[in-house]
C-alpha cells in the first residue's frame, strides 16, 4: 500500500478544483495562480470535507506506483496556488555578483564573462547584496517543479568545490569538505 497515495488532500481556504476524467487533466486555480497537470485518466479524484483522496483503479504494479506520485503533484499544486514556494542560492566566493532585472539575472561567478539567465515569467526573481555577506538570489512562485528545475541550472553554472567551498548552494545547505594537501614529515 502507498502510505503517501492514501494520505488526503487539504484544500486551503481559495483553492478549487477541477478533474476532467476524460482526458485526465487536473487543473488547480487558487489566489496564487492555476496550475494544470495530467494524470492516468483511470484514476479518481474524491472530496469529502475539503479534502481530496486520490483512488487508484487497480492493485497493478504500475498503478501503485503512480499512486504516489500523483498524489504529490496535486498536493504540491494545491500549496503552489495557496502559499506559492521559494527557494534562496547563496553565491560563496570573492567578486560573485547577482542582479535581476525584468526577469533575467545576471551573474558574476568568476569567469571572463558574466551570465546571463533568462528566467520564464511564472516566476520573480530577486538578487540581495548585503556588505560583509554573500549573495542570495531568491526565486519565488506557484510550480514546485520550475522552481527546483531553475535553481538546479543556476547552481550548475559554478558548482561547489570541495576544498574552499567556493560556488554556488542553497542557502543553509551542507557542504563536505577536503583537508587538502598536506605537508611532508
Amino acid at each position: 500500500m502507498s502510505r503517501i497515495g492514501k494520505k488526503p488532500i487539504k484544500l486551503a481556504s481559495g483553492v478549487s478544483y477541477t478533474f476532467d476524467q476524460k482526458n485526465g487533466s487536473v487543473v488547480v486555480k487558487g489566489p496564487k495562480g492555476e496550475l494544470t497537470q495530467k494524470i492516468d485518466p483511470a484514476f479518481k479524484l474524491v472530496e469529502n470535507e475539503g479534502e481530496l483522496t486520490l483512488e487508484r483503479p487497480t492493485e497493478q504494479k504500475r498503478h501503485k506506483a503512480l499512486h504516489g506520485l500523483y498524489r504529490s503533484l496535486i498536493n504540491n499544486m494545491v500549496v503552489g496556488v495557496s502559499e506559492g514556494f521559494t527557494r534562496k542560492l547563496e553565491l560563496v566566493g570573492v567578486g560573485y555578483k547577482a542582479t535581476a532585472q525584468n526577469n533575467v539575472l545576471e551573474l558574476s561567478l568568476g569567469y571572463s564573462h558574466n551570465i546571463f539567465l533568462a528566467v520564464p515569467g511564472e516566476l520573480k526573481i530577486t538578487a540581495e547584496t548585503e556588505k560583509g555577506k554573500n549573495p542570495v538570489v531568491t526565486l519565488e512562485g506557484n510550480d514546485k517543479q520550475l522552481i527546483g528545475q531553475i535553481a538546479a541550472k543556476i547552481k550548475d553554472l559554478r558548482p561547489v568545490e570541495p576544498y574552499k567551498g567556493k560556488g554556488v548552494r542553497f542557502v543553509g545547505e551542507h557542504i563536505r569538505r577536503k583537508a587538502g594537501k598536506q605537508a611532508a614529515k
